[in-house]
């Protein structure tokens, strides 16, 4: 079958959208080579593009740093529709929900500058309980929310983040790290004592796009109580299900 030809060709704005699309999947930047390896154009064809893109404030290269990233440009564009305020705002009633039912906080983190930031938390309705507050910013590996955000990334996405880690923190990643990620994708969620507080457990989620892939999760720091009948178990149960829910907000379809 043919493939049925455009009406009204636009081949130069359409490398331009390609260029923003594929950044806005690489957090980290790529240098002008990788755009042209990864959308299969020579360097020259790409060249002018980037420097149009970097002129008009889309992206931009820190100095000393041939990798381009994506600027808040585009964000701005969309102030109507910002995703991290769409997510927050899609994600706020279902954490409500998820604390009500568990009797436990839940919070929302994102990966940002090979961190986990924490964009938004629901507290306990009955005391005592933990939280983490908004804005906080903890260590890619010390946190559940950050391995389980890697662990549905792309291969090329977590190499790149992995190695801003690296860069920032002059760490080598952990030398289990690797089967401790796939062990979290094939059961398809993260369940560990936390790095922080002794006797919580931290149970997370992912919240997933339209193409499967990890763009923040859901955690509940699970605190037992004397006489509590809900367990870990029924953490799990719930917060699948609410991670469900926020991810088809967010244009998760099931294959």
């Amino acid at each position: 079958m043919a493939v049925p030809r455009k009406a009204y060709p636009t081949p130069a704005l359409e490398k331009g959208l390609d260029i923003l699309e594929l950044f806005a999947r690489e957090p980290m930047g790529l240098t002008k080579s990788e755009v042209a390896r990864r959308l299969e154009r020579s360097v020259s064809e790409i060249f002018r593009m980037l420097l149009c893109l970097e002129e008009r404030g889309y992206i931009a290269r820190a100095e000393g740093d041939d990798r381009f990233r994506l600027t808040l440009r585009l964000f701005h564009l969309a102030q109507e529709h910002p995703p991290t305020k769409r997510l927050i705002a899609e994600a706020e009633p279902i954490m409500q929900d998820v604390a009500h039912k568990l009797r436990q906080s839940c919070h929302l983190g994102v990966l940002n500058d090979a961190n986990v930031v924490i964009l938004a938390q629901v507290d306990s309705p009955i005391s005592p309980g933990f939280s983490v507050r908004p804005g906080s910013v903890v260590d890619l590996m010390r946190a559940a929310s950050g391995h389980v955000i890697l662990s549905f990334l792309s291969d090329h996405a977590r190499t790149r983040v992995l190695e801003q880690w690296q860069g920032n923190t002059h760490s080598k990643v952990p030398r289990d790290l690797e089967t401790h990620l796939r062990s979290i994708r094939k059961r398809g969620f993260e369940e560990r004592e936390s790095y922080e507080i002794q006797g919580v457990i931290n149970v997370s989620f992912p919240v997933l796009d339209e193409r499967h892939t990890a763009i923040a999760a859901l955690t509940v720091p699970y605190l037992a109580r004397i006489g509590e009948s809900i367990d870990v178990k029924t953490v799990r149960a719930i917060l699948k299900t609410a991670s469900e829910r926020l991810s088809s907000e967010m244009g998760f379809k099931i294959a």
